[in-house]
């Protein structure tokens, strides 16, 4: 950030003063527009560097041609890219002209930034790699999170970038000094990465089942294909390498398995009868990712609401319980404005089209409360973190990152999941269809994990907690107080430039 805030802050054309400093040489901030420009810019390289596998699933999965789906790649980094902008161009509204150093602006610089990741949360929906989550590995800095939500590290990050953007902006002979303290702050910061938190205790495990079925037309899915493969998932879950029957792994207290690109609905006889059969067999509640339909007794044909939901099946194979997903992801299980994005239609036949359900409360299985989410609203922290408000004491997250490819998107997919367990304080039992299947402990960390691309099964430890942390009782009141600064800041700004007579 340090490039982008030093370009707002000195965009415009030199102009000769006379100064104190040896330079002689003021140069100006930009104006609205050439700060929005230099900001939307950046954004445009961000989104580009970092949301990259978006054409890769256009072109697999929503059957569009390469030129195709380079340019929803394109549209989208023009439309992400605004926030970027406003950063850039409210960036110089708030710079004071008057001095050489914008001093107003550098210290609005770290509000701003948090205000505008709150609005790409809350308004456009896409929260996708904020800035926060670069920290998850940092485990005495990220417990910040559990008080300010990952948007106290992007605060952070947005605090010593400018801290060095100042330095390099003051004059020569104050440059050393605060170039000093800038890195010292860094180090500082950076190095708990270096200090081991003590192992989170454990007490009981789950039987995460990665599931590794390949996305696959629907005429392919074949009664004796179907059969097959729930017969060889049963098989992986109840005789895993290591498993019970050799005495290496306790046995489970919950099973649980993925969100999957499969036909599993809700009212098919052979899924129900499959699941069923698993939880009796294991003696545990098991969490299924499926495809709900209103009713029960309803085939798909007949089903008028199709929900992407996680079913809960108690030991004795009762159907209990169901989560259906809320926040679904657009153009994937619905297309917003369909006749103006009819093009994107292809690729929600191939997830699916889907209703959205209305709760957040726990799943309960026994004497647990599972705070159930699937896929992309793991990359939401408010949401997340209602589960655990609403009494869940672990988190369980059902994904299908094959959508991804092999691109770095699962990867970034599972950092911004463990921030959810540092905000909540949470043990996460993250189970993906194609990997990475893990358990992740309240610090964040990844206790155990699977390979990706293989059908397995990871006995997976966990505990359940009913502690309520800052974050989880009062959500995002942080990224709201950055909101407020950075529009007092701004209004303030005004009468100022119409005393001056300044843009």
């Amino acid at each position: 950030m340090v490039p982008l805030v030093i370009a707002v802050l000195h965009a415009r054309p030199a102009e000769t003063l006379q100064l104190s400093d040896s330079s002689g040489v003021r140069l100006i901030p930009a104006n609205f527009g050439q700060g929005f420009l230099l900001g939307y810019v950046a954004g445009l390289i961000w989104y580009a560097g970092t949301c990259y596998w978006i054409f890769d699933t256009m072109h697999q999965y929503g059957g569009l041609n390469k030129p195709a789906a380079l340019g929803v790649l394109f549209l989208f980094c023009l439309y992400l890219a605004v926030y970027h902008g406003l950063f850039g161009g409210l960036l110089a509204i708030a710079a004071d002209r008057s001095s050489r150093l914008s001093r107003r602006a550098l210290v609005s610089a770290p509000f701003l930034w948090v205000a505008l990741e709150l609005a790409r949360t809350r308004v456009t929906g896409f929260p996708w790699q904020l800035l926060g989550t670069a920290q998850v590995d940092n485990i005495p800095l990220a417990r910040i999170a559990s008080i300010t939500g990952v948007y106290g590290l992007s605060f952070e990050i947005m605090l010593v970038n400018t801290a060095f953007a100042a330095a390099l902006l003051v004059r020569k002979e104050k440059r050393t000094a605060l170039l000093a303290a800038a890195i010292g702050a860094t180090v500082a910061l950076q190095a708990g990465r270096l200090v081991s938190a003590p192992p989170a205790p454990s007490d009981r495990v789950a039987y995460l089942v990665q599931q590794n079925i390949p996305v696959l037309e629907n005429s392919e899915w074949t009664k004796e294909f179907f059969q097959t493969t729930l017969r060889l998932l049963e098989e992986t879950t109840l005789n895993p390498p290591g498993g019970p029957k050799s005495g290496a792994v306790a046995a489970p207290k919950l099973v649980v398995w993925p969100e999957s690109p499969a036909p599993f609905y809700t009212s098919d006889p052979l899924f129900r009868d499959a699941i069923s059969d698993v939880a009796r067999k294991t003696k545990s509640w098991v969490v299924t990712g499926s495809l709900g339909i209103r009713n029960a007794s309803q085939s798909p044909a007949q089903a008028t609401e199709v929900y992407n939901s996680a079913a809960l099946v108690s030991p004795d194979g009762t159907w209990t319980e169901r989560y259906d997903k809320i926040h679904l992801v657009p153009f994937g299980e619905f297309v917003p404005f369909r006749s103006l994005f009819s093009f994107a239609a292809g690729l929600t036949q191939q997830v699916g089209d889907f209703n959205r359900g209305t709760s957040r409360l726990p799943l309960r299985a026994g004497d647990q409360k599972l705070g159930t989410f699937i896929c992309y609203e793991s990359v939401f922290p408010d949401e997340v973190r209602q589960f655990a408000r609403n009494g869940a004491q672990v988190l369980v997250n059902l994904s299908n990152d094959g959508w991804y490819g092999d691109s770095g998107a699962y990867a970034q997919h599972l950092n911004q999941s463990r921030m959810r367990a540092i905000e909540t304080g949470r043990w996460l039992l993250l189970d993906t269809n194609t990997g990475v299947t893990a358990s992740v402990d309240p610090y964040g960390r990844v206790v155990t994990s699977l390979p990706r691309k293989v059908r397995s099964m990871l006995p997976a430890p966990y505990a359940l907690t009913d502690v309520t942390t800052f974050y989880t009782r009062h959500g995002d009141w942080f990224a709201y107080v950055c909101a407020i600064i950075s529009l007092m800041a701004l209004l303030m700004r005004f009468p100022n430039r119409a005393k001056t007579g300044q843009e």
